[in-house]
């Protein structure tokens, strides 16, 4: 649930220390904790979630750090913290609304931590395919994988870079900092070899890229 309360308890919250130097320190783990999950998002490379069963508390926070969500049927969604008595910390109340873009269903979720069921994430926009089983959830993400996997990494990390960057500013903002990212991203020989590639009625998998 973002906190390891054992951890805390026994590292922190130590009898007779000054409370503000005891709230530095918390609050210095706490920043590891969130540097952690955000790896996921500051990674350039696309990161593909399959969750089957529950994913709860510190599950949440780590899938919607993702990409892309895919789950089985018989996943389900908890944002645990409140009935531990804390705010969930690490990501989940920052993210979760920007992606299922419905606030009063966020405030529901983490005001009572009742569980939110494979059809409604999929509703919400929580994740984009739920499958029948496991098996066949990790088939689909497998397939995901390599389809994005075949694409030019050119242009793959760079539509990532610039989603994250687009969700966190304004449009005007987003537009400049794609041009800038362009101007030189353009110049990538992946953009011959892929109007050769369409130009020829190849299918695009055909097209041979270099890793970066």
């Amino acid at each position: 649930a973002g906190l390891d309360l054992v951890e805390m308890g026994s590292e922190f919250l130590v009898a007779g220390e000054d409370a503000a130097r005891r709230a530095w320190k918390l609050r210095q783990k706490i920043r590891a904790y969130q540097e952690s999950f955000s790896a996921l998002e500051k990674c350039p490379k696309p990161v593909i979630a399959a969750v089957h069963g529950a994913c709860i508390g510190g599950g949440v926070d780590l899938v919607t750090a993702c990409d892309i969500r895919y789950c089985s049927q018989d996943a389900w969604f908890q944002v645990k913290e409140v009935d531990i008595g804390l705010a969930a910390d690490v990501g989940t109340l920052q993210r979760l609304p920007k992606i299922v873009g419905s606030q009063s269903l966020v405030n529901e979720l983490a005001f009572t931590a009742r569980k939110l069921t494979a059809p409604e994430a999929l509703s919400c926009g929580l994740v984009s395919r739920v499958f029948p089983d496991k098996a066949a959830l990790l088939q689909g993400a497998l397939e995901l994988a390599a389809t994005v996997a075949s694409k030019s990494p050119v242009a793959v990390q760079g539509t990532k870079v610039n989603l994250v960057y687009a969700r966190d500013h304004p449009v005007p903002e987003g537009l400049r900092y794609a041009a800038t990212w362009n101007m030189s991203m353009l110049q990538t020989e992946d953009v011959l070899k892929s109007v050769q590639a369409a130009l020829e009625k190849k299918d695009p998998s055909e097209v041979a890229f270099a890793k970066l």
